[in-house]
């Protein structure tokens, strides 16, 4: 109940920001043309923001019968951890990019996907990829991920829309363009509001689904290590291509793949990385292995060559 009123709050905000941009570029004719689109958007939305997060990035799906062992592997672990988790097996796909990163979609948890990037399979090794996947399965457990596609498809329309300000603004009996002021604050406030919305709640499913993913995997140590290395490489000046063409989507990532972020900032999509790892660090000092189920994957101190080393 509380995730389902978070839920309809966060629409129920990004919609007034839709109708609110559409009033002030068209009058009440705009607001009900950004409502018609707004309501279509999201019933859209709610089908098939999923395939179209995937569709971005080109995921790929993947099963157990991959010919790749290391694909195979990432499979079978997040079934398992599914299955752990008494939920619905997941569709499970991988994406062609460097960047390690993954993150979780659909509308529930009997349509739900995760990915992860063949970055992330090729630089972590295997306790800390399931720690990122259970952090995923976590978002899919707690319905996550209906918001988080929906606020992108949302916040990337709103941002569209201030951006085709001056093609629809008011224009006077010459047919010269008026408003040009409240058209360019327009531009920069409406694509900002609809951020902070998305920010805001975004930064606070992130911590709790750090929590019960560690829980889930029974190895927290194994997530902050993940996020270390992922956060890492993100400040490391890689361009991500296609989530610098699709900023909306940012906030679904384990780690922005757009920018790092020092500090719990008003502009962040993801709580410091720092806060996350010491949050993770504390609770495996707190929690005895008897209160926690242990990982599946056997806890080793050093690093083995190989693939999943």
């Amino acid at each position: 109940m509380k995730n389902h009123l978070r839920t309809f709050t966060l629409l129920a905000a990004m919609t007034a920001l839709f109708l609110g941009v559409g009033y002030l570029i068209g009058g009440a004719t705009g607001m009900l043309i950004a409502f018609v689109l707004a309501a279509g958007m999201n019933v859209f939305s709610y089908w098939n923001a999923d395939k179209i997060v995937l569709s971005m990035y080109r995921a790929t799906e993947v099963d157990a019968s991959h010919p790749e062992p290391l694909v195979r592997t990432y499979v079978n672990d997040v079934l398992e951890l599914a299955a752990r988790a008494n939920m619905p097996a997941p569709k499970v796909y991988v994406i062609d990019q460097d960047q390690p990163n993954a993150f979780a979609t659909g509308r529930d948890p009997a349509h739900a996907a995760v990915a992860a990037t063949r970055g992330l399979l090729g630089m972590l090794d295997r306790r800390e990829i399931r720690g990122v996947m259970a952090h995923e399965l976590a978002h899919v457990k707690h319905r996550d991920t209906l918001t988080m596609t929906i606020t992108a498809t949302i916040a990337g329309a709103i941002g569209m829309l201030a951006n085709f300000a001056f093609l629809f603004g008011g224009r006077d009996e010459e047919g010269r363009p008026t408003g040009i002021l409240g058209m360019l604050v327009m531009m920069i406030v409406a694509p900002m509001a609809a951020a902070l919305v998305q920010m805001a709640i975004s930064r606070g499913r992130e911590y709790e689904a750090d929590r019960e993913g560690a829980e889930m995997a029974g190895d927290p140590q194994a997530l902050a290590s993940a996020l270390q290395k992922i956060d890492a490489y993100a400040r490391g000046g890689y361009f991500n291509a296609d989530a610098e063409r699709n900023p909306a989507t940012a906030h679904m990532f384990i780690i922005n793949p757009l920018a790092g972020s020092g500090t719990d900032n008003l502009f962040s999509t993801h709580p410091a990385t720092e806060n996350r790892v010491r949050a993770l660090l504390k609770m495996g000092e707190r929690l005895a292995v008897s209160r926690m189920r242990p990982s599946a994957v056997p806890l080793t101190g050093s690093r083995r060559p190989g693939p999943w080393s």
